[in-house]
């Protein structure tokens, strides 16, 4: 059993609560914190949590605490890890780590050197899709994986400190793109290194400093493509989808909209629909398991029982980092309009030997190229001669 301090009670705090009180039945959240006394009081008695409180590092230094989950705005997730790592607490932080990559690089040293188990709350790569999809790439029912494309649109975010540059450390790219980039580098690999990026982004709609569009590639070392595009424009509720395609097989992914419950109401629900649904009227897309399909039950499930089994979970600090210096390679490119490279100082992955890297061998002469049944039945085959590049073909 794990006693917790849940340092934030926004949206993060209240849908990491819910989650919590319903997945494993023996962690037990111990005191909660928010900006304002009242706040944290009221949502202490509305989950049951026996104490609450302003002062953020009270809370983390409660003698009972052993766990701190940072479900905070950007700018304050490296206070709130540095006194977790200072009291020796198990500490999960949730997404984007840090507001850059250096702050986020502080963050890590801190935890690794205090000794302490760390895990970066990154719902998205933790929805049971994308596990069951993880499952099958790793597997190898996808071959290489040769492009991750992943996008999250929706009409902007639910909090005034997200539209503040200085507080959040930029616009979609780093609300949004730290999912999309996170889900791009479990299919491609985290032992690939991510080697460069180009980035289109600009302020279409809102009258704010940030982006609030953007499209992005994300180039790893074995030539594989990471896509993101995110934006806070978008009409019509939350858009999640994400899409795979390798050597031997594709994935389609559609977590929130026309995902098979669709209703149609004249006179409206009279409440709640969905994160980011914009109306209670006309045709409407709710969610049956608004945490569950947002991966936080299997989030928290890995979280705690790695911690309980003393191995690192599916995403560390480490993971976090990697994210935030990839997020400032692409915010130097847009403003370069060039691809930058990406400057992780200590990585941890392995090296890829590209020579050949997703060539299929068709005998001990020909790589090949493909295969297609043609509108007659028969086979044609096309080859490229290993040692002299000569491409022909053959039909059986």
């Amino acid at each position: 059993m794990h006693k917790i301090a849940m340092i934030g009670t926004g949206l993060i705090g209240r849908f990491y609560t819910m989650s919590l009180l319903n997945f494993r039945g023996k962690d037990e959240i111990k005191v909660v914190c928010a900006s304002k006394p009242e706040s944290a009081a009221k949502f202490a008695q509305e989950f049951g949590i026996p104490r609450s409180t302003a002062d953020m590092a009270e809370a983390i230094r409660d003698p009972e605490v052993d766990t701190v989950i940072v479900a905070l705005p950007n700018y304050l997730h490296k206070k709130a890890v540095l006194l977790a790592a200072e009291a020796s607490k198990a500490v999960l932080c949730t997404k984007p780590l840090a507001i850059s990559g250096p702050e986020a690089l502080e963050m890590l040293e801190a935890v690794e050197k205090a000794g302490i188990f760390h895990g970066y709350l990154e719902d998205l790569v933790y929805t049971p899709k994308t596990l069951k999809a993880l499952a099958a790439a790793q597997k190898g029912a996808l071959g290489k994986v040769l492009w991750a494309r992943s996008r999250e649109t929706h009409g902007g975010p639910h909090s005034d400190w997200f539209w503040t540059k200085e507080l959040s450390g930029g616009g979609a790219i780093v609300d949004m793109g730290c999912h999309c980039i996170e889900i791009a580098r479990n299919f491609i690999g985290k032992g690939i290194r991510p080697a460069e990026v180009t980035c289109w982004a600009d302020t279409q709609v809102h009258p704010i400093d940030a982006e609030d569009h953007a499209v992005g590639l994300v180039r790893y070392e074995n030539g594989a493509i990471g896509q993101f595009e995110v934006s806070w424009t978008f009409r019509g509720g939350m858009d999640l989808r994400d899409e795979i395609a390798g050597t031997d097989g594709t994935v389609w992914l559609n977590h929130w909209l026309r995902t098979g419950f669709e209703m149609f109401t004249g006179v409206g629900q009279g409440g709640y629909v969905a994160e980011k649904a914009e109306g209670d009227t006309g045709w409407l897309f709710p969610v049956g398991d608004e945490i569950g399909s947002l991966g936080y039950v299997e989030m928290f499930m890995d979280m705690f029982n790695s911690m309980d089994k003393g191995v690192a979970p599916m995403e560390t600090f480490y993971d976090g980092y990697v994210v935030n210096t990839i997020i400032d390679a692409c915010y130097k490119a847009a403003a370069s309009k060039k691809w930058e490279p990406i400057e992780v100082k200590e990585w941890r992955g392995g090296q890829v030997n590209t020579e050949n890297a997703g060539l299929k061998a068709y005998d001990e002469q020909h790589f090949l190229i493909k295969e297609e049944k043609m509108p007659e039945g028969k086979l044609k085959i096309i080859l490229k001669d290993k040692k002299t590049g000569k491409v022909s073909q053959i039909i059986k």
